[in-house]
């Protein structure tokens, strides 16, 4: 019989292998990224020092659209860039957080690099 995969189990295997090789710095944080059924979550987090610098999600006041879908992902990822060039970060490292490079996660990179974040 064929056993059904559990897809977060999955994801979270993605992660960890993501996270071996990547790591956020002081000079080049981490932009991490978490998806849900009802939002869209993004950090950029200092790994050296295990602080979070500056988080954007659809649950912000300043976000307009609270659901988990391509035009909150802009939003949020505008929101993520806006919030970190006024802490004068530019460089980051992004961690798609074991999701595919595809929809939510993909609109929120590219509004990021809008805004002005490199990576």
């Amino acid at each position: 019989m064929i056993s059904k995969t559990n897809r977060k189990a999955e994801r979270i295997r993605r992660h960890a292998r993501v996270r071996n090789k990547i790591s956020g710095t002081a000079e080049c944080p981490r932009l991490c990224v978490f998806r849900s059924n009802t939002g869209v979550y993004a950090q950029i987090i200092d790994d050296v020092k295990g602080v979070t610098l500056v988080s954007a999600s659809t649950l912000d006041k300043d976000v307009k659209n609270k659901h988990a879908n391509k035009e909150a992902a802009r939003e949020v990822g505008t929101l993520i860039a806006k919030r970190a060039s006024e802490k004068k970060i530019s460089n980051v490292v992004f961690d798609r957080g074991g999701y595919i490079y595809h929809g939510v996660i993909k609109e929120l990179a590219d509004a990021a690099r809008e805004g002005g974040l490199k990576f």
